[in-house]
């Protein structure tokens, strides 16, 4: 079924992984500034699906002053969380419940999840680059605009529509 829907949107896994009754698929997608954003799409049959971002590679500077950052981007975009993960990456993740669970829902959280990653690309340049240097996207076309087409009007505050 998720496999379905990541077909109808355009998005193509590039594996998948079966532990138990748990399936996990791995993406890459772009936003309309940030390029090559690494995904993994994760269904448990008993809680529902997390779309998980790898946001940034491990925090290098004081933690102290990364955790506020991540704190108040929690404040300011209510329906992701930010958190660190063990090897201390910033990953940026959305839930979604099993009884509201369906393709539309996958995008959308899919497509927010590309946006606040574009929305934040100044903020987070310096974990992503080296000295903060944010690449030069001229002639890069994203490999996935159907998502921000599609889903425009549900996320308007992000999407500008």
């Amino acid at each position: 079924m998720v496999e379905a829907w990541l077909a109808e949107l355009g998005v193509m896994p590039s594996a998948r992984v079966d532990r138990d009754d748990v399936v996990a698929w791995d993406l890459q997608l772009d936003g309309r500034r940030r390029f090559d954003i690494r995904f993994t799409v994760i269904l448990d049959p008993a809680l529902g699906l997390i779309t998980w971002v790898h946001f940034a590679p491990p925090i290098g500077d004081g933690l102290r002053k990364s955790y506020h950052r991540l704190l108040r981007w929690n404040d300011e975009f209510p329906f992701v969380k930010f958190s660190l993960a063990q090897d201390g990456r910033p990953t940026l993740s959305t839930e979604i419940p099993l009884r509201i669970l369906d393709r539309d829902e996958v995008g959308v959280a899919l497509a927010r999840s590309l946006a606040i990653c574009d929305a934040l690309l100044e903020e987070s340049a310096g974990w992503l680059w080296i000295g903060g240097r944010i690449p030069d996207p001229a002639g890069r076309l994203g490999r996935n605009p159907e998502l921000f087409e599609r889903y425009a009007a549900r996320l308007p505050e992000l999407l500008g529509s």
